[in-house]
């Protein structure tokens, strides 16, 4: 479980170096959990999004690493100030759950993403996202992440 642990801060650490594009930091908080979350602009308008989270977080029971290429699909000029996002994209999914017998078992699926952000004239950005996903492992599949909805809090840098 420590190499586990290990291996997603490095890659997440190895992520936050890796570029100089334009990069937003935050939480995502949803009906799963809570997520530390990353976004790294990929060109004009796609962007990479990656975050660490608990998916019971009063149980603690459950942790997972979700990575996200988002499509920008439109930018609606909606107020005078600040920016609309409409976005979409593919991931993937690593996820480590605690059974009832004090085991842990890995968990590995594909996600989709579809949400609305606004961006403030500050660097601040708020965004609503729907991630479907469908986690594989241990002869089973879990589908009771299939309706996540989050709400994103990042600041831009």
């Amino acid at each position: 479980m420590k190499k586990v642990y290990s291996l997603i801060v490095f890659f997440v650490l190895l992520t936050f170096a890796a570029s100089a594009q334009p990069r937003a930091v935050g939480l995502r908080v949803g009906n799963y959990g809570v997520d530390v979350s990353y976004e790294n602009f990929a060109g004009e308008q796609d962007f990479l999004e990656f975050e660490l989270g608990l998916d019971n977080v009063f149980n603690s029971n459950a942790f997972h690493f979700d990575g996200v290429y988002n499509f920008m699909i439109a930018r609606p000029d909606w107020s005078a100030y600040g920016q609309w996002g409409v976005y979409a994209g593919p991931g993937a999914s690593v996820a480590v759950w605690e059974t009832s017998q004090d085991e842990s078992v890995v968990y590995a699926g594909l996600l989709g993403n579809v949400g609305i952000e606004y961006i403030f004239d500050i660097p601040l950005q708020i965004s609503l996202s729907l991630r479907p996903r469908m986690m594989f492992g241990d002869g089973k599949i879990r589908r009771n992440g299939l309706f996540s909805l989050g709400l994103g809090v990042r600041y831009m840098f």
